[in-house]
């Protein structure tokens, strides 16, 4: 089954039905993965880049992680690729305003969990337009993804997974593996998934060399601060489904490990 499948498959079940399944799935695979499926991941005392498609991806994927770093005093840099106004409506007016709203709630977001405003860079691509820059574009923003990795010279980098089933969500992990390129450095490339255990039946899209590759770290002693940092997206979490939001309270972060 493909994705086109996972489509037409999901305009035949009720919403409801659907969103019901999509968070029993997504709870099993992901307790599947933190009890037996992965390794347990030590925090590294690296510098780090998060590359984010979209402003709350950071924070539901990475932000323990995040804050656990910055804790220790650790550089840790976020980059936003889009300006996530796809999230509310097609009206340009409205999506003015989201573009702006989400940009604040990252900010307030990302300073709970100890980030500095002069760490975080807002590409601002189109909302939902990763996949199809032109040919010029996509270099530009490849280039632009280069210079900041150089310049800050991490020692990981965190993105989407590749089979995220968004397409920003993927585009991104492939533009930032084509900049690491680009940039001649070497670092420690790591996975976040956010949709791929909601929406891809189970087992289907990871195989079993995707799951070999999972690791998990402990967040317990920053729960609270990651949890106030999603509660500061409150224009995101009225509109993502409840169950969805649940898989990233808990204490444990899910990271796929790249190799190259």
């Amino acid at each position: 089954m493909d994705k086109t499948s996972l489509v037409k498959l999901a305009k035949i079940i009720p919403s409801d039905l659907l969103t019901q399944i999509q968070y029993i799935h997504a709870n099993l695979l992901s307790r599947w993965i933190l009890r037996w499926g992965s390794q347990p991941l030590k925090l590294s005392h690296k510098s780090a880049i998060v590359f984010s498609p979209h402003q709350d991806d950071e924070t539901f994927g990475c932000g323990g992680m995040i804050a656990q770093k910055r804790e220790q005093g650790l550089s840790v840099v976020v980059i936003f690729l889009t300006d996530g106004r796809g999230s509310h409506s097609s009206d340009l007016n409205i999506q003015d305003e989201i573009i702006q709203i989400r940009k604040q709630e990252a900010l307030n977001a990302l300073g709970i969990l100890g980030v500095q405003p002069s760490e975080i860079y807002f590409l601002d691509k189109p909302d939902g337009t990763l996949p199809d820059l032109k040919p010029e574009e996509r270099e530009q923003t490849i280039k632009q993804i280069s210079e900041l990795l150089q310049r800050y010279q991490p020692g990981e980098v965190y993105v989407p997974h590749h089979k995220d089933c968004h397409k920003d969500h993927e585009a991104t992990f492939y533009l930032v593996k084509e900049a690491i390129t680009q940039a001649k450095i070497t670092v420690e490339l790591l996975q976040y998934p956010i949709w791929v255990f909601w929406r891809a039946p189970l087992f289907i899209l990871l195989k079993s060399k995707d799951i070999t590759a999972a690791y998990r770290l402990s967040v317990t002693t920053v729960q609270e601060k990651k949890n106030q940092a999603i509660a500061a997206y409150p224009s995101q979490i009225q509109i993502l489904p409840s169950g969805f939001i649940k898989r990233f309270v808990n204490p444990s972060e899910i990271f796929f490990k790249f190799e190259y």
